[in-house]
Parts: C-alpha cells; structure tokens; sequence
C-alpha cells in the first residue's frame, strides 16, 4: 500500500465507488474497501477487471455494515484519506423511510468517528443532488451548492436520508475541526462495469427492454460517472476544497423524453423497444398510490430540477463530459455486456 496514501473507499460494490476505486489506482494510491459481505470481492475485482485493472496489488477488502460497529476501526486505521460513498439507495431501501433515514445518518457518523479517531487527513461524502434540490415545488432559479432540500416538503425517503445524513456530517466536521468535502451527484450516467449500477442507470435499461412504455413528463440533470470519481479525487486532494460543496452535474437539463430519443439516435437496433410516449402527469400521481417505483420521481413532477456547476468548474477545474455522451456510454456499455434482452 505504498505510492501516494491508502484511501478507505465505502460501499466498495457500488457504481460510483468502483469507478472512484478504479481512478484512484489508475493514480497510484492504494485502496481498502469495504464491502457488507466479502463474497461480493470477486465481482468487485471483475468489474474493476472490465474498466482495465489488471493489477490488484494495492487493493484489499474489509468486511463492515453501516449498522454496525464491526470492523470500522480497523477499516480506517493508517487510511490517509476516506471517502465515503456507502449509503442506502433507492434499489435497496429499507420499506420504513425512517429506518432508511436512521441507517445513513448513524452510518455516515460511525465513519466520521472513526476517520476522526485514526487521524484521517480528509473525508469526502458522497451525497446526492437529492439533498439540494428536492421538496421546492415553486424555486425558479438555478439550484447552486448553498441550496438545501426541503425537509418540510413533498420528499422521498432517500432524498431524506441524504439531507439529514449530510447536515449530520457537516456537524461533526465542524464540531471537530475536521477537513471535510462533499460531492452531491445528480442522476449519475456512464460506462456500467457489471451488475451493480445506478439507480439513475436503470431507467435507461428499462427503456432499452421496453418496460418504459410510457415516460414521465419530468427532467433532471445528468452527470457521467468518470466525472463523477474525478470530482471526488479532486475534493479529496485539493486545499480549495475543504468545507466546500460540489454538485456533480453537466449543467444540462434533459427530460426522459429527450434521454430517449438520444438512446434512439445513438443505438440503433439496440433502442428499438424505446419509447418517448408520456405519460399525463394527473396518472402518473394517482399510479404512485399503488406503484412504490412511481413515489419518488413523482415528487418531482412540476419542479425545476436545474443545477449549476460553476463552483466546481472555478475552484476545481472539474471539466465534466456531456450529457449525451454519458447518456450514450450507459446504453453501449449495458448492451455490450448483455445486460439488455436482445
């Protein structure tokens, strides 16, 4: 674990935590992450294999659970840096909303503490644009890092859970005198490597097998992964991003509609089962009483979800890929590894 520092990644299986786990030993740091159960290592390490890792040398694997203190000590002892990624999502949430709440919340705690006690030199979280933009059903303007959900709003659990446990980690930070930076991440696009991808990632494949036959009349704001682990390198190394902020986004608003038709220029044959009919938004709210996948993006049906990535660009020289390339890249990448029923 020589070169340039061992760097504890969280949530070592996820979409975004491989691809940062991927650029960081691209760059020569060593890596410990940490997964909920050890038998994930192997896929790990394959889709790791899939983005041109050939060597492991500098990669080890500790087992750890958001809702336990098991290991967490041990995983960031001699780590000179930790970024957090680890976090209930919408593909795994608990049916409570507040056990979902309560799991991101302590978890991201219980990593502050220990990345405090074993004398880390800076946390990165990654938290989501959920904890900016969501619950303001009349906000016109541009969403920048100094906006912050709604709390008392229309909001989702997850949306809840990032807000809180964000809020929560700026508290300790402060209270600690901690360097501490955050990434908030909007829908996250990009080269899929395996089986565990995004939340954001499977309406492409949904509409890619046709299960989409009808779209939402909704937009949001799209960001390719790769950007997405630059930006964490960048939040994690540089001075100027300490006690900072930095949304994730192309600063390009497209609706599901328009991310169709980019699948159906780009594709060909694969996009063939792509829609771009839309659904009336007074359906899609009743079909959310019913249908639990409808809840969340139903609460966004009306708002302006548009975001700004000036901060990231001046301070950082963050230099994010298209919308459309990294919208692209997700469906080549699912189509190349079959991941799209033919």
């Amino acid at each position: 674990m020589m070169g340039k520092g061992l760097v504890l990644v969280t949530g070592g299986s996820g979409f975004i935590a491989v691809h940062i786990i991927l650029k960081l030993l691209n760059q020569g740091y060593g890596v410990r992450a940490t997964l909920r159960t050890l038998s994930r290592k192997d896929e790990v390490k394959s889709m790791l294999a899939q983005g041109g890792i050939t060597d492991f040398a500098n990669l080890e694997f500790i087992q750890t659970d958001l809702t336990s203190d098991m290991n967490w000590m041990e995983a960031a002892t001699g780590a000179t840096y930790v970024i957090h990624v680890a976090s209930p999502t919408p593909a795994i949430r608990p049916d409570d909303g507040d056990a979902m709440v309560k799991m991101a919340v302590d978890g991201t705690l219980r990593v502050m503490k220990v990345a405090k006690a074993a004398g880390v030199k800076r946390v990165v979280l990654t938290s989501a644009s959920g904890a900016v933009l969501s619950g303001h059903k009349s906000h016109p303007d541009i969403f920048t890092e100094e906006d912050w959900t709604n709390l008392s709003g229309d909001i989702d659990a997850y949306q809840r859970s990032k807000t809180m446990a964000e809020l929560a980690a700026w508290e300790f930070a402060k209270k600690e005198n901690m360097e501490f930076s955050v990434v908030n991440p909007v829908a996250v696009m990009g080269p899929v490597l395996g089986k565990d991808f995004s939340h954001s990632n499977q309406i492409i494949r949904s509409m890619l097998t046709g299960k989409m036959p009808f779209l939402l009349k909704i937009g949001f704001d799209y960001v390719d992964v790769r950007d997405v682990a630059d930006l964490h390198l960048l939040a994690m190394i540089r001075s100027e991003a300490v006690g900072q902020r930095f949304i994730a986004t192309t600063g390009e608003n497209l609706t599901y509609k328009e991310e169709a038709k980019i699948l159906q220029r780009s594709l060909g044959g694969a996009a063939k089962k792509v829609s771009i009919k839309e659904m009336p938004n007074f359906i899609v709210k009743f079909l959310a009483f019913f249908m639990k996948d409808l809840r969340m993006p139903a609460t966004f049906l009306g708002q302006n979800t548009a975001c700004s990535n000036a901060k990231a660009k001046k301070l950082l020289g963050w230099q994010p890929r298209s919308a459309e390339e990294a919208i692209i890249a997700t469906g080549k990448s699912m189509v190349e590894l079959g991941l799209v029923d033919k």
